[in-house]
């Protein structure tokens, strides 16, 4: 009030003055030229000194009138703070891209590195670094002793290993343990269900009866009548009949009778039909060609044809026993049955030991084919640094071959992302402005979580024949995931995530008008929303980094809220 009570009253001061003091117009006419030229003489005749005060003076006037003004607008603009301006948009049909960007790191698809495993000395060195070599290409000659030792000593784990396993396995086929030839057992030993049975017990003795033996002594006088295979009559007197034998061998030993007599021996079998045992006396007897009858110098005994200790070969506990003295029994005729996990157990660990010896060896061999190396693919030396004389340490790697023509990229997609990418799929690569295309080879479905975020590996292989590229190198990548080019859109911000009371996860717009038939009720909106607005549930699709795809919900024309906008405090 005071404020318009001073410039009512600067007013009229302004008035009286100009009133009184007002010359006529015709006057100040006349006088206005010469009014100027005085005073622009009077401002040349002030000293310069003084003309430069007065001009500092008139820029501060200037300055505290520019402030002042800002002092007014910034009262002004506080005059104005609260206010709020409703932003909305409009549901409209247009085309919208979804693309994937990041970026990857660059390497050979194709490189092999050469590492020696042992100590050596460098003999020769064929190629230099940056060469370009094919497969075949001579790279280098190291003399190693220790790689040669590796290689003989892998060999001999190998082979003992092999003795190993196939003696196990031989062994564990004793699980069902049997007779080896047809015979009668004998010595047998008490086995039942539940008892210990251990590796190389003896539990029978197996007599093979189905022929007998009988050795006789004949003079040196018969040397010649008695040949292998000749047929003989073999006399039981325990039987009083003869039976049929034959000559198995024919021994030119020397045995002398107290008579002096030298004798050589000679092996009768004959077949047993059941009535024949060891220990019975038996003679046997041949007529020559001329009808002489050739007699042994004594009477024998026959024997079993052969007779073994039936032996457990594993180690196990007993499951069935069908041992019983004089038990006459077949060839494969299972005896014993044994449970033999211990067994079992160590021929899985032999084969666990011979695995990793071949692997030991295979390695051993591999690195000492290194020590003649040769390339095994077309590429460019990287990272040869020796020279002949050096000595090179255990597990030093001495050279990389990269074939530099074809690249991968090793990239992430986020899982947001993840399901629109696919092999196949075309992708735009920039390393510090050199442009290429890609493709997607691969993607992993193993993710990794950094920050709450999934991303998978994705891998990009790139043609880099005129080695534009750089490899081992950081490049950026742009794929279109998906696009639509006629399709209805709005503003991200006009698109929410929303929770009913009921717990059900919506996304929502809200439209402005009447209420809709299909408003979502119940909803927990943590912001304030205007009024005349109301929320509709609406199907989304693909987004790019301004707008998002809308499928069902709202149709075209559809105004929709999209934020509330606070005007500026300051007034600007």
């Amino acid at each position: 009030m005071s404020e318009v009570m001073d410039r009512e009253k600067q007013a009229e001061a302004v008035q009286t003055v100009s009133e009184t003091a007002a010359p006529p117009a015709a006057e100040a006419a006349q006088q206005a030229p010469t009014e100027k030229a005085s005073l622009l003489k009077k401002w040349k005749g002030l000293p310069r000194k003084k003309r430069r005060k007065i001009v500092r003076r008139f820029i501060i006037l200037l300055i505290l009138i520019a402030a002042g003004l800002g002092i007014r607008h910034f009262l002004a603009g506080r005059s104005s703070e609260g206010e709020t301006e409703v932003l909305t948009d409009i549901v409209q049909y247009s085309s919208i891209t979804s693309t994937v960007e990041g970026s990857g790191l660059t390497k050979a698809k194709d490189s092999e590195t050469i590492t020696i495993a042992t100590t050596g000395t460098v003999s020769e060195v064929f190629v230099n670094e940056g060469d370009t070599v094919e497969p075949g290409t001579p790279l280098f000659v190291i003399d190693s002793d220790a790689a040669r030792n590796a290689v003989d000593k892998a060999r001999q784990d190998v082979l003992g290993f092999e003795k190993t396993l196939a003696t196990l396995q031989k062994d564990i086929s004793g699980l069902n343990l049997s007779a080896g030839y047809p015979g009668k057992l004998m010595e047998t030993v008490d086995l039942n269900p539940g008892d210990t049975i251990s590796k190389n017990q003896k539990v029978a003795v197996l007599a093979d009866d189905t022929r007998l033996r009988l050795t006789q002594y004949y003079s040196y006088a018969y040397e010649g009548m008695i040949k292998t295979g000749q047929s003989m009559d073999v006399s039981i007197p325990a039987l009083m009949s003869s039976i049929p034998g034959t000559v198995e061998a024919v021994h030119m030993v020397s045995r002398i009778t107290p008579e002096g007599t030298k004798l050589f021996s000679a092996d009768i079998l004959v077949d047993n039909e059941g009535a024949l045992s060891a220990e019975m006396a038996a003679s046997a007897t041949t007529v020559t060609a001329d009808g002489e009858t050739i007699y042994p110098y004594e009477p024998g005994k026959l024997e079993y044809y052969r007779t073994g200790d039936l032996l457990s070969t594993v180690n196990g506990t007993v499951i069935s026993s069908s041992l019983v003295d004089f038990l006459q029994v077949t060839a494969g005729q299972v005896l014993v049955r044994i449970d033999g996990e211990d067994s079992e157990a160590e021929i899985f660990s032999a084969q666990q030991s011979l695995d990793e010896a071949r692997k030991t060896l295979e390695t051993a061999e591999k690195n000492l084919a290194n020590c003649n190396a040769v390339a095994s693919i077309s590429g460019k030396i990287i990272g040869l640094t020796m020279k002949p004389g050096d000595e090179i340490a255990a597990n030093t790697t001495v050279v990389t071959i990269s074939d530099t023509s074809s690249l991968i990229v090793n990239a992430t997609v986020d899982e947001r992302n993840v399901g629109s990418v696919q092999a196949g799929t075309m992708v735009e690569l920039n390393q510090w402005d050199t442009q290429a295309m890609g493709i997607v080879e691969s993607v992993s479905l193993s993710s990794t979580i950094n920050n709450g975020v999934a991303t998978y590996p994705m891998i990009i292989s790139v043609d880099n024949a005129e080695e534009t590229l750089q490899v081992n190198g950081y490049i950026n990548y742009r794929l279109t995931a998906s696009e639509n080019d006629n399709c209805l859109v709005l503003p991200l911000q006009s698109v929410r995530t929303v929770s009913t009371e009921e717990g059900e996860t919506l996304t929502v717009v809200y439209v402005k008008g009447d209420r809709p038939e299909n408003v979502v009720e119940n909803i927990m909106a943590d912001e304030t929303i205007p009024e005349g607005y109301w929320p509709v549930a609406v199907e989304i699709g693909i987004s790019d980094n301004y707008n998002v795809e809308i499928k069902s919900g709202v149709e075209e024309g559809t105004e929709v809220f999209t934020q509330i906008q606070t005007a500026n405090p300051w007034g600007y």
